[in-house]
């Protein structure tokens, strides 16, 4: 499986909502300090199912939802979507036919939560065993 498109809403610095593709061969995201590349990442780490505040340089699961800025309110909800190619046939059973793969993370302010595959509720272990022998 190869990571294809991040889809990132009121993560941490994305206030508006940000789509980042991932042509092959992309191996580095470069750009000026303070422009957010730790955040892609963190967006990454989070998505798959990172459940460390201190990894993803927070102090509490708050902190990744965006906090407002000088004229942008801040935001209820912070979600991340990850779109997977299954090129390769290694995803699990159940998602074997499918070309593309989505996985998605949400959090709200509320503390609520929830996890998605192709837009269907899961469970955090279902995330995790989309990664399990994938190569990613």
């Amino acid at each position: 499986m190869k990571l294809k498109k991040m889809e990132i809403l009121g993560f941490k610095s994305f206030s508006d909502k940000s789509s980042i593709e991932f042509p092959r061969g992309v191996s580095a995201i470069v750009g000026p300090n303070g422009c957010g590349k730790s955040n892609i990442v963190d967006a990454l780490r989070w998505a798959m199912g990172e459940q460390s505040v201190k990894q993803l340089r927070g102090k509490s699961m708050e902190d990744v939802i965006f906090a407002g800025a000088d004229d942008i309110p801040p935001q209820n909800l912070a979600e991340v979507s990850l779109t997977l190619l299954n090129d390769n046939g290694s995803a699990p059973d159940a998602l074997k036919d499918f070309t593309e793969i989505q996985l998605t993370r949400r959090l709200y302010r509320s503390g609520e939560s929830g996890y998605f595959i192709n837009k269907q509720a899961c469970r955090l272990k279902d995330i995790h065993n989309v990664f399990l022998g994938s190569g990613m």
